[in-house]
């Protein structure tokens, strides 16, 4: 049946793929009314930083797409079940729908693409969910290695749609999922292996994760974003250099250009310095000689000059 009109779905033979029969990001829901807003201005401006420094070597930027708490559709079966991801990025999809318009959701069964990277900016609201069975109490003994995960942490209970954990790793597979702490500064990695998450070292310098199946890093950058300093999730290159975001490289070409016209004045300036000494010492010479007794055109001759230059000078 359909979800939007309330008729039957044709059936054909053979069946039609979800594309086809499954609701759109027209049909379903982008926000819903009464649910929470972004917890605070860095879970606005640190997606946003993310975005804009994000550099793919195998993708053509048409070819890959950034979503920031935006409604990710996953499930056929529950076609209203979503999650908001903080982050994610999918590879291998027109960066606007359909090559023509702007996302008002990501649908899975529309896109035929799962996020490749998903990154969750933890809060004591919703680590639980987001770290799933690698979340840890507070009041774990520590060095046990055990990860205490409360009942409510369990990822499906009958009827309620399961955690953010459970469906990045057992229905989204993301192969990369990435966790970031403001407040403890910690990035912590889950890399998807043999079906399900495993939790990868992080380098203790720039790039503390490589992903290299993207050839991208991602560090942690002490720095100011618009106009706010912090310590921001920063992607970079194999070597730890940040990449910049496109007023970066305004602002670069900018002082590049400055630099360039800068130089060709002190160029400009040295060449006038370099005429006026080496008339003075034309002048000098000329003089000294003109006192020995010696004539006009001897000294023109004896100086390389015209009678006419010495008797301008």
């Amino acid at each position: 049946m359909s979800l939007t009109t309330g008729h039957a779905v044709p059936q054909t033979e053979p069946p039609r793929p979800p594309r086809e029969t499954l609701p759109t990001m027209y049909d379903l829901p982008s926000e819903v009314i009464g649910e929470p807003g972004l917890p605070d201005e860095f879970h606005d401006l640190q997606p946003q930083l993310l975005s804009r420094t994000l550099v793919l070597a195998d993708y053509a930027r048409d070819q890959w797409f950034t979503g920031a708490d935006l409604n990710l559709y996953y499930d056929v079966h529950h076609p209203l079940w979503y999650k908001r991801p903080d982050w994610f990025l999918a590879v291998g999809v027109p960066r606007l729908y359909d090559g023509c318009d702007f996302r008002r959701s990501y649908v899975t069964w529309q896109e035929g693409q799962n996020p490749h990277v998903v990154i969750e900016f933890l809060s004591p609201g919703t680590e639980l969910e987001d770290l799933g069975r690698f979340y840890r109490n507070e009041d774990a003994i520590e060095g046990s290695g055990e990860n205490l995960v409360p009942p409510s942490a369990t990822p499906n209970r009958e009827g309620f749609p399961p955690t953010k954990f459970y469906v990045y790793e057992q229905q989204l597979r993301v192969p990369h999922y990435l966790t970031y702490s403001r407040q403890k500064r910690q990035l912590r990695y889950f890399q998807w292996m043999g079906g399900r998450y495993q939790e990868q070292p992080v380098n203790q310098s720039n790039p503390q994760v490589w992903l290299a199946d993207l050839q991208i890093g991602l560090g942690l950058w002490e720095g100011t974003f618009e106009g706010i300093s912090s310590c921001w999730l920063r992607w970079c290159d194999a070597d730890g250099h940040w990449y910049m975001t496109d007023t970066e490289q305004e602002r670069q070409a900018k002082e590049q250009e400055r630099q360039a016209k800068e130089q060709e004045r002190q160029a400009k300036e040295q060449e006038r310095q370099a005429k006026e000494q080496a008339q003075a010492q034309l002048l000098e010479a000329a003089r000294n000689l003109l006192a020995t007794g010696m004539t006009i055109a001897q000294v023109a001759e004896l100086l390389s000059l015209t009678t006419e230059q010495v008797n301008e000078l």
